[in-house]
């Protein structure tokens, strides 16, 4: 049996002195940088042989999600058809997302920042200092012109790409003023020619929860608002505290901005401690509203004990599809009229059928909870927020011509795929079919393979691995 390339390099390493390792280690580093800077070079490639022009038939542009343009680097740079970004992403085992962004980062490079190009594909600039260039220039607002972007690409290429964040902010904003981009916007800021856009906003990173059941929120207010809120939360963690809390102050301060998130229950607290301490009963708060409105699924194993349901200690949020704890839930759901609805359990190897195209919410509950996310090769995109796609085509003159129906509405027959790949299934050639609940295999449009279920997506020749 031939050894691995890893048997191989440890092998070699073995026999190293200290100066050989160190030199393999530069070694290896510099062809890392190569293939990324080859690999930029790929989707630049990739991007030429994928024009608009390559949308073969004029009429798919009138047809309602069809391919269409897919501007995705800075004015100047070429278009791309869209539907090509899916391919070249899955065979580099990425999202059409990601594909899609170093595609437009090729092409920035390339078209509007061609002295960084070359810095990147001579080996003097790695290609990921280079793509933080690019990311930057191609999302700026307003969009930077072609002279624009080469002001900048000047800029950083005298200093081979060594430039931080924000002198790379300072140049853009140099570009801005030098070549009166602003001036016609109206959000522009007239006293120095500086684009002016309004930063606030509040972003609640749903789709990253961490194992611990927490989430992320990012936030840019208005000075006095961040001074009330902080403000509110140091007052509220020192509620907490004197009404016996243990927890550290980062936890108790947590704690408190979500009291303000759910005023009914900050007013409850405020009524423990006033001046009729005791009278806040079952009966005085009947008619309020639910104080908090946790929207979570949650999935526990669970078996009976006599007349008794018992959960299992921890369970899956689909939020991030993590695991979570039941103590975790407990405390979650404990607090003030917190509104708490159990649905019956779904057997997911059950077939369902429904007559006719439209697919029933107990049908399409049922491939959700199965599916969990769109079952593209190496899409993350939850399944409750995708659409259910008939994997064999519904025919809708079946029926009257009397046929049988070759994509029934089965459980067997359904898939959860998000928009774009659903329309990606319908226009192009790339096909799959499931093997077995939950389990699909794709096929490109270059005759690329790949198996995708629960544990993700796996690239194969023709047949996968766990079935040859």
């Amino acid at each position: 049996m031939s050894e691995s390339w890893e048997q191989v390099i440890g092998k070699v390493a073995d026999d190293l002195s200290a100066a050989d390792l160190l030199a393999l280690a530069r070694d290896r580093k510099a062809a890392e940088h190569r293939a990324a800077a080859d690999l930029l070079l790929v989707a630049a490639r990739w991007a030429d042989m994928h024009p608009p022009e390559s949308i073969h038939s004029a009429a798919t542009f009138a047809t309602p999600g069809c391919e269409h343009e897919e501007p995705i680097a800075g004015v100047g740079a070429p278009l791309v058809a869209e539907f090509c970004i899916a391919e070249l992403g899955a065979v580099l085992g990425l999202s059409s997302g990601a594909a899609k962004k170093l595609i437009g980062h090729a092409l920035e490079l390339r078209h509007r920042l061609p002295r960084l190009w070359t810095q990147v594909q001579s080996g003097l600039v790695p290609a990921w200092q280079a793509r933080i260039v690019a990311e930057t220039t191609i999302h700026t607002t307003p969009r930077l012109t072609v002279e624009a972007a080469g002001f900048v690409d000047a800029q950083v290429a005298a200093v081979a790409g060594r430039v931080a964040p924000a002198q790379l902010d300072r140049l853009v904003a140099e570009a801005i003023k030098r070549y009166d981009l602003a001036e016609a916007d109206p959000a522009s800021d007239p006293e120095d020619g500086h684009l002016h856009v309004d930063p606030r906003h509040v972003t609640i990173n749903d789709e990253d929860v961490h194992f611990a059941g927490t989430m992320r929120i990012e936030a840019e207010v208005d000075i006095a608002d961040a001074l009330d809120l902080g403000h509110a939360v140091s007052q509220g963690a020192a509620a907490l505290k004197a009404l016996g809390s243990t927890e550290s102050l980062d936890v108790r301060r947590a704690k408190a901005l979500g009291d303000l998130a759910r005023t009914q229950t900050s007013l409850d607290l405020s009524s423990a401690t006033a001046t009729e301490p005791a009278t806040a009963t079952k009966r005085d708060t009947a008619d309020l509203p639910a104080a908090r409105e946790l929207v979570l699924h949650l999935h526990f194993d669970a078996h009976l004990e006599g007349v008794r349901t018992v959960f299992g200690p921890t369970g899956r949020m689909e939020n991030g599809q993590r695991l979570v704890l039941l103590d975790q839930v407990k405390a979650w759901c404990g607090d003030t009229h917190t509104k708490i609805t159990i649905k019956p359990v779904i057997d997911l190897t059950t077939e369902q059928t429904a007559p006719g195209y439209a697919i029933p919410d107990r049908i399409r509950e049922q491939v959700v909870l199965r599916d969990r996310t769109c079952v593209f090769p190496w899409c993350t995109r939850p399944a409750r927020r995708s659409d259910i796609d008939h994997i064999v085509a519904y025919d809708h003159d079946a029926d009257a011509e009397g046929r049988p129906q070759p994509g029934p509405t089965t459980t067997s027959n359904l898939a959860c795929l998000c928009r774009s790949h659903h329309r990606l299934k319908t226009h192009t050639a790339w096909h799959y079919r499931m093997v077995e609940p939950g389990v699909f295999e794709w096929t490109s449009p270059h005759a690329h393979h790949y198996l995708r279920d629960h544990a993700g997506t796996r690239a194969f020749d023709t047949t996968p691995p766990d079935r040859q």
